[in-house]
């Protein structure tokens, strides 16, 4: 647990033995950043700051949903940011905020083992190095969590980037032709598309938590207004973007699907138009192959006239599979 003590002169770290003194006393904005709650981060969630058991156990527990509690003087809520892990997976690393007139709390959730700690921390971590170069000074703990969101959305706009990124690459695969191995290719679509839609879906839900919090007016200063209001513009733009990508990403793949379904048809007419050239061919050595060819008494006169007549048919049969278009 991480406690900093924000004012006028800059960033000072503080034990977590003050926060009551802190707490009371008035001065600056308190932030206590819990990487992971543990029993003791917990007692301190009760017992100091006196949050609501309901909103402590969510704060320590995996939340799938982003949510908003409201209470007297302080409100909680839950986000989401994107992490790519292995084979196109997206996880969903969480980020909890206690949100007061003179502090943050901001927890991070339970993480899956693949995820990489620091992931977690990014937002916040950034958020810190602004204030400690004395580029960001908040006065409430409501500024704060603006400048703590307003990474987080970046990143969601970064995480974009990335896959938009790769929807170009794959839309110059299909109309170049060198779609590699087909199998690949379309897993490789699905999994950005996957991506997508992450994303989309974390910029939808956080729009609709920072709306609903906007019009709850008991624990929101009105100077807290506008910057609630430019976070949601934010969160609806990430979903703008990400829902354009979706789309278009959708269209390369119905193009590959166009492009797949047309090379599949022109061969099975190319298949039919074999099959009705070599289809007489096929009966007649079927009738008179064994009666041509009989060992020593085999009447190869007959034999080339038969081979010609094929070969005549085959002509005429093709040539008409030309005029009619077929080939």
């Amino acid at each position: 647990m991480d406690v900093w003590l924000i004012t006028d002169e800059g960033l000072a770290e503080q034990e977590p033995d003050r926060l009551p003194a802190l707490l009371s006393g008035g001065h600056g904005v308190i932030w206590v950043d819990i990487p992971s709650c543990d029993e003791r981060a917990m007692g301190v969630l009760k017992e100091v700051f006196g949050f609501h058991p309901q909103a402590v156990r969510d704060s320590a527990e995996r939340n799938r949903v982003p949510k908003v509690h409201v209470y007297r003087d302080h409100a909680f809520v839950v986000l989401h940011a994107p992490e790519l892990g292995a084979a196109g997976h997206v996880h969903y690393v969480e980020l909890d905020q206690f949100i007061g007139p003179n502090y943050l709390v901001t927890v991070h959730g339970p993480l899956n083992p693949a995820v990489d700690p620091r992931a977690a921390q990014r937002e916040t971590h950034e958020v810190l190095r602004r204030v400690r170069a004395g580029r960001l000074l908040p006065v409430s703990g409501w500024e704060l969590s603006y400048a703590v969101v307003a990474a987080l959305a970046r990143h969601l706009e970064g995480f974009i980037e990335h896959q938009t990124e790769a929807v170009w690459q794959l839309e110059q695969r299909v109309t170049s032709g060198h779609l590699g191995n087909p199998e690949q290719f379309l897993d490789e679509m699905f999994r950005t598309r996957h991506g997508l839609i992450a994303v989309r879906t974390m910029g939808a839900l956080g729009r609709e938590i920072y709306g609903r919090l906007a019009t709850i007016h008991r624990a929101v200063p009105p100077e807290a207004t506008p910057l609630l209001d430019d976070i949601v513009d934010q969160f609806a733009r990430v979903h703008g973007v990400a829902d354009s990508q979706k789309e278009y990403l959708q269209g390369v793949i119905e193009f590959y699907r166009t492009r797949s379904d047309t090379k599949m048809t022109v061969a099975a007419e190319r298949l039919a138009v074999i099959a009705v050239v070599t289809l007489p061919i096929t009966a007649l050595s079927s009738v008179l192959g064994m009666n041509l060819i009989v060992n020593q008494h085999s009447d190869f006169s007959l034999l080339g006239a038969t081979l010609i007549v094929m070969l005549v048919m085959s002509a005429l049969l093709l040539t008409w599979a030309k005029r009619q278009g077929w080939w």
